[in-house]
């Protein structure tokens, strides 16, 4: 009978078989709280457990990702958006022998501190809060400070890839080959579903698409995925660093700014972009101005700095509906 696989063995495991650019959990830079460690998972195993049990991972499917607030069953939401970005990144990080565990908590974390509507609400609070906004680094405060009231006490690994997993922070590149693997997964599931979802929407046609990307990449989204994965394995096979061949990067770009020019900045999506931006930016005047209607278990200081910051920490955990309904309450008529 073979031994039991628990934590020891598990890290031995890591030790063996993972590549040289691996991140062992072992040799994990730990958390900033002691924890005994558990028995049978890794540090790493933990953190994807406790991000997968928190309520803002729950609230991530009812969240819009690109079409706000759809009523069809199968537009894609910021849940589904995370799973697929954890599947990709997860086959990438198996092939080059990186750790899964450490891929998947970060990918399952990496979209917790987006608002609702989409990137609309997050470009309305860059507008309107002093701070700015940034979803990584709200998800970084989710899991940090926010759940639970004091934090999940995540491993520096998994905060470390939630945080520097935007394309936008080209300044900012993850310390860990798993963490590049959320980056670029991330960039490789949007583009593709957000296809698949515009499609479906009637916004444009599967013949519109630039014919030079898909002769490269295939015609299908599974195709494009699958393509676009082996291409990663294959440049960045011994590499310390994961990349797209030139020959890729380039046609997919392609893809990419086709969907800028036709969907992302369409005139439908830019209009219903621009009533969410509204929305949270009444919402966010709203509660400064009457402090009263947080909820109590915000409502932790009355300086002004602060009242903000809670302000903005409860508008980015609203999901699509939640927003809508709050905004209904307070700024439509109510009916005699």
């Amino acid at each position: 009978m073979k031994g039991l696989f628990d934590r020891l063995s598990q890290e031995d495991f890591e030790e063996q078989h993972l590549s040289a650019w691996g991140c062992k959990s072992r040799e994990s830079r730990g958390r900033e709280k002691g924890e005994i460690p558990c028995s049978l998972r890794t540090s790493f195993q933990r953190d994807r457990d406790r991000i997968l049990h928190t309520k803002a991972f729950r609230r991530l499917k009812h969240k819009t990702q690109v079409f706000i607030a759809p009523f069809g069953d199968h537009y894609r939401t910021r849940l589904t958006h995370t799973l697929e970005v954890a599947q990709v990144a997860r086959t990438i990080a198996r092939a080059l022998r990186l750790n899964e565990d450490l891929t998947e908590a970060i990918a399952l974390g990496h979209d917790l501190g987006h608002t609702p509507f989409g990137h609309a609400g997050e470009e309305a609070l860059v507008e309107i809060h002093p701070g700015g906004f940034q979803h990584n680094e709200q998800s970084l405060r989710v899991v940090e400070k926010l759940e639970g009231g004091e934090g999940l006490n995540l491993t520096w690994e998994v905060r470390d890839g939630i945080l520097n997993h935007s394309e936008d922070r080209a300044q900012d590149y993850p310390h860990t080959l798993e963490g590049e693997s959320v980056r670029i997964a991330d960039y490789i599931a949007y583009v593709n579903h957000d296809i698949d979802d515009a499609i479906r929407a009637g916004i444009i046609k599967g013949r519109e698409l630039p014919p030079e990307s898909l002769k490269v990449l295939g015609i299908s989204c599974r195709e494009r995925i699958d393509t676009l994965i082996r291409d990663v394995v294959k440049t960045s096979w011994g590499s310390s660093h994961l990349r797209i061949s030139e020959e890729i990067l380039e046609v997919f770009h392609k893809l990419k700014g086709f969907m800028y020019r036709k969907v992302y900045l369409s005139p439908i999506l830019t209009k219903e972009a621009k009533k969410a931006r509204r929305i949270i930016k009444d919402l966010y005047n709203l509660y400064l101005e009457n402090v009263d209607l947080l909820p109590i278990s915000l409502k932790k200081s009355p300086e002004e700095k602060e009242i903000r910051r809670i302000v903005v920490d409860y508008i980015a955990g609203m999901t699509d509906q939640y927003a809508l309904n709050v905004y209904k309450e307070y700024f439509f008529p109510k009916g005699w």
